[in-house]
């Protein structure tokens, strides 16, 4: 019997110590959630797994900007809707002034409501959002993907000719000559505005898209890399159970190897 050099010992105790490393790391990944504790786990899968959680936090950013462009649009078509409102109403007293039947008194009334309205079309056409003009004429890029593509968004104007000659001073209805010729001006206004009210339309239509495609990327992107990094609980939990008993009998014998030595006294004695 050798007594100097214990190799059942040495071997219980090296054993032992796999185990718990084996069972420290089935802790670690059942107390983390991920199978990725430390990038020896896996190193070609923590990497792509940092490179995923990267994109999917640009989408999100990606996500909020098209967010923000559509509460812009929104806000455009709230402002176009009571321009139009505005410009349909103008209409309605040219064609009322029009009316031979109307003394210049009459036109009189009639013109100090159109010039309000031309006064609120001019003040329309100032707005801005979060301090962006929404309708002096400024087309922008729009970030729609991960990688800074950009959407660009059609520009809405209300400071063109069209519009400023229909709110200009010269217009009004004074006259039942001036009454038509204001009448031809709201009118090229509102095929104007038409045509600016469906630009908006369109820019919405192609924003919402462009979030609905994020949105899909983003779930796709999710799952791929929650198969690389996250762990099944249910193995995990087995896997632990099995390493807490290893580690329990590696104790056991690891004392039993030391221990078993002891039977050489006997023979000294």
């Amino acid at each position: 019997m050798i007594i100097k050099t214990n190799v059942s010992a040495l071997t219980a105790s090296r054993n032992l110590l796999e185990t718990q490393d084996s069972l420290s790391r089935s802790l670690g990944r059942l107390s983390s959630g991920s199978k990725l504790v430390n990038p020896s786990d896996n190193a070609a899968g923590f990497a792509v797994s940092i490179r995923l959680d990267a994109q999917i936090s640009r989408i999100g950013a990606a996500s909020d900007n098209i967010g923000n462009a559509l509460s812009f649009s929104q806000t455009q078509d709230g402002y176009l809707k009571k321009v139009a409102k505005a410009l349909d109403r103008m209409g309605e007293l040219s064609m009322l002034a029009m009316d031979n039947t109307k003394s210049d008194t009459d036109r009189g009334l009639y013109n100090n409501e159109f010039v309000n309205l031309q006064n609120f079309v001019t003040s329309s056409s100032t707005r801005d959002f979060n301090g962006v003009s929404m309708f002096g004429g400024n087309s922008f890029q729009v970030t729609i993907d991960s990688e800074g593509a950009g959407f660009a968004y059609s520009a809405i104007n209300l400071t063109t000719a069209t519009f400023t000659t229909a709110t200009a001073n010269t217009t009004n209805l004074t006259t039942t000559t001036n009454a038509a010729t204001a009448l031809t001006k709201v009118k090229d206004a509102i095929n104007t505005l038409a045509s600016e009210r469906a630009t908006v339309g369109a820019n919405q239509a192609a924003l919402n898209m462009y979030q609905e495609q994020l949105g899909t990327l983003k779930d796709n992107l999710s799952a791929a890399n929650s198969r690389i990094k996250d762990i099944d609980v249910a193995e995990e939990s087995t896997n632990f159970a099995k390493y807490n008993i290893l580690v329990q009998a590696g104790t056991a014998m690891l004392s039993q190897a030391n221990s078993s030595a002891q039977g050489v006294l006997r023979l000294l004695g």
